[in-house]
């Protein structure tokens, strides 16, 4: 019966990272058709993608209060399908009040989303007793890519942004409402330990190497999906279809490195699947810096989407490890340095490549995800029991 439960549980939870992945993917792949729709300026257009990732920060943080009360697959219960409708609202105005409001109202929920989805992954993976998360990651890289591709047909078709959403979202809605059903949370360890005495709350100090690898990860990743088709296109030299591989190719190996991350995990424990990873990374940031023709670039990309996939998903886990009593809330907080990384990545970035070169700038998150490899001792909290161990899964509560 239990291991039943978890199963669903493990399932609903995977779908709720897909759509997740279609939902977010068909936003941002978007934006250009936001900008023209609604009229938003070239100059005011950053600070409207700003406020996603701050309103999603603040969300995260109050998500941490509320999830005390009633638990984190309540919360994810309703702010999936509230995603959804606001990504329609973001189709479906005119006026910029009105983008104002949707993309507001998006930030809010996707950040008591992930929050929420995070905090159910991590205490799902304590109640297995081994490595799961990165599972749940490749879900999201997944449905990124059917929501990318959905993306493509809408703009090939030059559907507008409504007529794009609206059978996406009458889809999606009825499947994650009832996917909702069996969401299970895996606490019962955590309040064993917690009755216990053996945890307390979080503290901030133990959490903030994780924070820091967190934003440095986030950092790495939006300096592809921002700059990679610029990158290839205005420094190698390609044409304008094939600057749109790098990230297509990253997408793809992103899917491929989680989908089998969590046997890495298994096998080798998460301190040196990290390590790993990072130095991949900087290795796929030197290669798109010193390459010469655009397929190095394009190969630089790919190896990049292999060393970053398994970093944020185990830095979720790592959290959960640390403070096995106070997971969500330690989620929720890490939470917050996914959007710090998204805001500063792209600017960042940017600002160097005009001010020097884009060379050079490509050194820089190089630099701070290799930054990770110092920090990856932080992984291997509690991991003998959370997260490389072979404990059988634990009795949950159902949320």
């Amino acid at each position: 019966m239990t291991d039943a439960r978890l199963r669903r549980g493990r399932g609903s939870l995977a779908v709720s990272f897909f759509v997740q992945g279609v939902t977010f993917a068909l936003l941002v792949t978007r934006i250009p058709a936001i900008q023209d729709q609604y009229g938003i300026s070239d100059g005011l257009l950053p600070a409207f993608l700003a406020a996603v990732p701050i309103l999603a920060g603040v969300a995260s943080v109050v998500t941490e209060k509320v999830v005390a009360r009633v638990g984190p697959a309540l919360v994810l219960r309703w702010a999936q399908p509230f995603v959804l409708l606001a990504l329609l609202a973001v189709g479906l105005g005119s006026e910029l009040w009105h983008a104002a409001i949707a993309l507001g109202l998006f930030g809010l929920a996707v950040g008591a989303l992930d929050a929420s989805m995070n905090m159910l992954g991590v205490s799902l993976q304590r109640a297995y007793g081994r490595s799961i998360m990165l599972g749940f990651h490749a879900s999201y890289s997944l449905g990124g890519i059917a929501g990318a591709s959905l993306a493509w047909v809408g703009a090939h078709w030059h559907l507008s942004l409504f007529v794009s959403y609206l059978p996406v979202v009458a889809v999606l809605l009825p499947v994650v409402f009832v996917g909702s059903r069996w969401y299970v949370a895996g606490g019962e360890q955590a309040a064993d330990e917690a009755a216990e005495g053996k945890v307390g709350g979080v503290v901030f100090k133990l959490l903030l190497p994780l924070c820091l690898v967190m934003t440095f990860a986030y950092i790495g990743d939006s300096t592809v999906s921002n700059w990679s088709a610029k990158y290839l296109q205005d420094v190698l030299g390609s044409s304008e279809e094939l600057a749109t591989v790098p990230y297509n190719a990253y997408m793809v190996t992103t899917l491929l490195g989680r989908a089998v991350g969590d046997f890495g995990v298994r096998r080798f424990g998460a301190v040196l699947v990290v390590r790993a990873g990072a130095v991949l990374a900087g290795l796929g940031f030197a290669a798109v810096a010193v390459s010469q023709g655009a397929w190095a670039g394009i190969a630089g990309f790919t190896l990049l989407g292999l060393g970053l996939s398994v970093i944020v998903p185990q830095t979720f886990a790592a959290a959960g490890r640390l403070f096995p009593g106070a997971s969500d809330a330690a989620v929720a907080r890490l939470n917050v340095f996914n959007y710090v990384g998204f805001l500063v990545g792209s600017p960042l970035v940017g600002a160097l490549g005009d001010a020097w070169s884009y060379r050079g700038a490509m050194m820089v998150p190089m630099v701070l995800v290799l930054v990770t490899v110092v920090y990856a001792t932080s992984f291997g909290s509690r991991e003998a029991r959370y997260g490389g161990g072979h404990e059988r899964p634990r009795t949950v509560d159902v949320g």
